[in-house]
């Protein structure tokens, strides 16, 4: 951190945000000083995105204070394009380049050389050249933007940004879609940047990159500010305890109906071997019997939803094999369901409900794709069948032909187990089932799987929160920047022990 100076450069007081029934940030700090590169750490609903939208125009806040290098008094940014203008720069996940233009053209878009409406091409060809070579990167800027892969099109959106004088760069997961190769090249401008004087405010999921790269971390939890560290006096440990909110050393073991014995003498339910996705999840192996429910913890971005998500084959695995009961299976989410297999995805009301169909027609939904167009349900069958499992899962819906967006989202998350249950599965995997319901629904919920479980129904279970799973799992997989990197099963299995694995027991603090 060669280039921090005393002074600050950016400076946020007591943000306070509200959404609808939500309150998004409640009085929330962060600091960052010159050729500082800074973590803003949290999980999902941490508040990272708002107070990053609250900086940078995108949204408006209630109260609180931001004051900007030179400036006597505070001030607020109305939208993206004046946060710009003062030396606040963002670069998204998403590139929100044109891919169309040229290199050049999307690095001096609104700003071109020139004058009377004619662009000196040459002019900014040139000059577009000398910056993306300062940055070590040659490549033809002449060419579409597109033609380029995701790692040099961030190159581009960051290379605008120090052309446009910024002070403060916010990297908005800038690593999810870059290989090892690339990620340190990023590394090495972000340090060339920060020993230029540039603040940089890096948002990421992945641990090993933060403690690789940064300076200092600042947490958010629930809307609320942590706590700002120095990144050497932040054991990875204390870091994930902190995101989590769970003191490190709880090693109460709070399992009470998880731990039925499971018969690891006859061959597994399904099995996955070397099954991974070519820039989304490292091949893994897993195994899972007859009757157990299996958890996959980590941070949001480990890898949990993908490795689900490749064991369905609702992403296309690259490489590996799944099989179930013995038997290998396409790697096509048709086939994955007519071999027993059920998939309750993380979103729910962009993949799991269909909100403008009746309750009725989202249960019978997997049941009819089962047996094909060719064997449709009667309207006898799908209102027995509805109202059967309405009454199993005490759906709470004033009749079976409510359109499922009138439903509150507890129940919206009956629907989707429901939806599967009626299939009869074998094989069920949950993913967030319980996130955003109340903690009765989360009672029912984890109650019923435990006793599919009792009934040899084998479930995947997926939560960011250690003490459900706790509560219902017999063993855990440990995910950690796309690797599944451990699983804990008896004694191991605490909340100590899950966290330490999240965090990487193997670095000596």
């Amino acid at each position: 951190m060669s280039g921090v100076m005393s002074k600050t450069l950016l400076k946020m007081c007591g943000i306070t945000k509200n959404f609808p029934g939500v309150l998004a940030l409640d009085s929330v700090d962060f600091t960052l000083r010159p050729g500082e590169i800074h973590a803003l750490m949290g999980e999902n609903g941490a508040g990272k995105s708002t107070l990053i939208k609250v900086l940078t125009g995108a949204e408006t806040f209630e109260s609180g204070e931001i004051y900007l290098d030179d400036y006597k008094t505070p001030i607020i940014n109305n939208s993206p394009q004046e946060a710009q203008s003062r030396g606040i720069s963002t670069v998204y996940q998403e590139v929100n380049l044109c891919p169309n233009l040229t290199v050049a053209e999307n690095l001096f878009v609104g700003r071109q050389p020139g004058k009377a409406g004619f662009v000196k091409w040459g002019e900014m060809n040139k000059r577009a050249h000398a910056i993306m070579h300062g940055l070590g990167i040659n490549i033809d800027v002449r060419k579409p933007l597109e033609v380029y892969s995701t790692a040099i099109q961030q190159m581009v959106s960051i290379a605008r940004a120090i052309d446009i004088s910024a002070k403060v760069l916010i990297l908005d997961e800038p690593t999810s879609s870059l290989d090892e190769h690339e990620a340190r090249r990023l590394f090495k401008l972000m340090r060339q940047l920060g020993d230029g004087g540039m603040g940089i405010v890096f948002v990421t999921h992945f641990l090993e990159q933060v403690y690789e790269v940064c300076d200092k971390i600042t947490v958010l939890r629930n809307g609320r500010f942590v706590g700002e560290y120095d990144i050497e006096k932040l054991p990875r440990k204390e870091l994930v305890a902190k995101m989590l909110g769970k003191a490190f050393d709880d090693l109460a073991a709070i399992r009470d109906a998880s731990a039925t014995d499971i018969d690891r003498s006859a061959d597994p339910l399904v099995s996955a071997k070397g099954v991974g996705i070519r820039g989304g999840i490292h091949p893994f192996d897993l195994d899972i019997y007859s009757g157990e429910v299996v958890g996959l913890a980590g941070l949001l971005g480990s890898g949990r939803t993908e490795l689900a998500r490749a064991v369905y084959s609702a992403d296309h695995p690259d490489f590996g094999n799944i099989s179930v009961k013995g038997r290998s299976i396409k790697h096509t989410p048709l086939d994955a369901m007519k071999s027993g297999m059920g998939f309750c995805p993380e979103n729910r009301k962009e993949e799991g409900v269909i909100a403008d169909l009746s309750v009725r027609e989202n249960l019978i939904l997997a049941e009819q794709t089962k047996r094909s167009a060719l064997n449709l349900m009667s309207r006898a069958e799908q209102e027995r069948l509805a109202q059967e499992y309405i009454e199993k899962l005490q759906i709470k819906t004033a009749s079976m032909e409510t359109p499922v967006n009138q439903l509150s989202g507890g129940n919206q998350q009956k629907v989707i187990v429901a939806r599967w249950l009626i299939t009869h599965p074998d094989f069920l995997i949950l993913d967030e089932p319980t996130r955003g319901i109340d903690v009765g629904t989360k009672t029912e919920i984890q109650k019923l799987i435990l006793n599919l479980a009792s009934q040899g129904v084998s479930v995947m279970f997926i939560s960011s929160e250690i003490d459900e799973m706790l509560r219902t799992c017999g063993r855990v997989g440990i995910m950690r920047d796309t690797v599944k990197v451990g699983e804990l099963s008896g004694d191991e299995l605490s909340s100590a022990g899950i966290m330490s694995k999240i965090a990487g027991d193997e670095v000596d603090e």
